[in-house]
C-alpha cells in the first residue's frame, strides 16, 4: 500500500490507551547530550517542538533517575526539582502543538565510570565484572569504565524506589507517561541478561529471577502513576555494552507476556537485526512473538525506512514505528511520509556535540528546502 492509493499506512489513526495518536510515527528516544549540567535546557523547547506533530507520540531522551544514573556528558535527569522545573517549558511546547510526550527513564548501571559517580564512587549494578573499554557512538571517543559494584539484595528496593519518585517527577513536570529505559545494556538490562548478571540471590539463576528487578520497578511505576501512563523497552537481542543473553526469545516472551498481566500501556521492543549500534543484519528472528503476547500498543524500532514501517503496520506486525536517526534530521518527518518526499541526510558527527544548534535545531523543514 503506498501513498499512490492515497493511504499510508503509518499516517492513519491509532488508539493508544487514551490517547488519540493522528499517525503511527513515533520519534524514537535519542540522547542528545546537551542538557548542561544534567538539567534539560532551554534550546531543547525548540528541539522537542520541531518534532511534535498534533496527534504524534514522541519520546524524550533517556533520562536520570538518580545522582547515581549517570554514564554519559550532559544527558538530563528528572530527580531533583531543578530539573522538573526545566522540563515544563520544554513539555508545554509539545502539548502546545498537539503531541503526547512521554519521558524515558533510566540508569545506565555498570556503563558509566567513577568520573560520573557521586564522590568517585563506583557504578552500580547487578554484577561486579566490569566492561571492557569501548568506541563511543560518535566513532570518536574511547569510553573507559569503572568496576562496577554489585548491589546487595537489600539494596535493590532503593534503587526500584528512585524510579517510582523519577515517574512521579516526570507527571509532575507535564509529561503524558514514562517509558522505562530496559534495553541497550543498561542497569535494567543488566539484570534481565544472562551474560551479565551472575547473582545467586534471588535476581539472579532463573529467567523469573533476572527479570524480577524489571518488573519490581514496573509495579511501583505502575502503582505511582497508573499502568496507563507506563510503557516499557526492551532489545532482548541486542548486545550493546556486552549484556547478550543466551535465549533471548525465552527472554522478550516472558517480558512480553509479564509486561501484559501488568496492564501497561504500551511495549516498544527493539528489531532483532539491531544487534550493535547503528547495525541492520539479516537474521532469522522476529518481534512478531513478542507483539502477539503483549496486549497492549506494540511499537517496533530499529532502522526503519518509510516502506518498511508501511510494510510492517500495514501487516499487523506493529501498531507504531519509532524512528531515531532520520526523525532527528527531518524535523517534519510525518509530513515527509504523507508527501513521500525525499529526506534531509543525518550527520552522525554532530549527534553528540554539546552544541545548542549544530546538529540540533538546524535541520531544514520541507518548505525551506524547496
Amino acid at each position: 500500500m503506498s501513498s499512490d492509493s492515497g493511504i499510508v499506512p503509518l499516517l492513519t489513526p491509532c488508539q493508544m490507551g487514551k490517547f488519540h495518536l493522528s499517525h503511527r510515527v513515533v520519534l524514537a528516544p535519542l540522547t542528545r547530550q546537551r542538557s548542561y549540567g544534567n538539567v534539560p535546557q532551554p534550546h531543547a523547547i525548540l528541539y522537542y517542538s520541531q518534532r511534535t506533530s498534533n496527534g504524534g507520540l514522541l519520546i524524550s531522551e533517556a533520562t536520570g533517575v538518580s545522582v547515581t544514573a549517570q554514564g554519559y556528558p550532559d544527558t538530563p535527569g528528572i530527580w531533583n526539582r531543578e530539573q522538573v522545573e526545566a522540563w515544563k517549558p520544554i513539555v508545554d511546547a509539545v502539548h502546545a502543538k498537539g503531541g503526547i510526550f512521554f519521558c524515558q527513564i533510566w540508569h545506565v548501571g555498570r556503563v558509566s565510570n567513577e568520573g560520573f559517580q557521586p564522590n568517585g564512587q563506583a557504578p552500580i549494578s547487578c554484577t561486579d565484572k566490569p566492561l571492557t573499554p569501548q568506541m563511543r557512538a560518535n566513532g570518536i571517543d574511547i569510553a573507559q569504565f569503572s568496576i562496577p559494584r554489585r548491589l546487595t539484595t537489600e539494596e535493590i528496593p532503593s534503587v526500584v524506589n528512585d524510579f517510582r519518585l523519577a515517574a512521579r517527577n516526570a507527571i509532575e513536570a507535564g509529561f503524558d507517561g514514562v517509558e522505562l529505559h530496559g534495553a541497550h545494556g543498561y542497569l535494567i538490562d543488566q539484570f534481565m541478561k544472562d551474560q551479565v548478571n551472575d547473582r545467586t540471590d534471588h535476581y539472579g539463576g532463573s529467567l523469573e529471577n533476572r527479570c524480577r528487578f524489571a518488573l519490581e520497578v514496573v509495579e511501583a511505576v505502575v502503582n505511582e502513576i497508573g499502568a496507563d501512563r507506563v510503557g516499557f523497552r526492551i532489545s532482548p537481542f541486542a548486545n550493546y555494552s556486552e549484556s547478550g543473553d543466551s535465549n533471548p526469545e525465552a527472554l522478550g516472551l516472558y517480558m512480553a507476556e509479564s509486561l501484559s498481566k501488568r496492564g501497561i500501556l504500551f511495549c516498544h521492543a527493539v528489531e532483532p537485526r539491531m544487534i550493535t549500534v547503528g547495525e541492520k543484519k539479516e537474521c532469522p528472528h522476529s518481534l512478531l512473538p513478542i507483539r502477539n503476547a503483549f496486549n497492549g500498543t506494540f511499537i517496533a524500532a530499529g532502522g526503519y525506512d518509510r516502506e518498511e514501517g508501511n510494510k510492517a503496520v500495514m501487516n499487523g506486525y506493529t501498531d507504531l514505528v519509532a524512528y531515531g536517526r532520520v526523525f532527528l534530521a527531518n524535523p517534519d518527518l510525518p509530513k515527509r511520509f504523507e508527501l513521500n518526499a525525499p529526506l534531509n541526510k543525518y550527520h552522525r558527527e554532530t549527534f553528540y556535540i554539546s552544541d545548542p544548534v549544530v546538529g540540533y535545531t538546524d535541520y531544514p523543514f520541507l518548505e525551506d528546502a524547496m
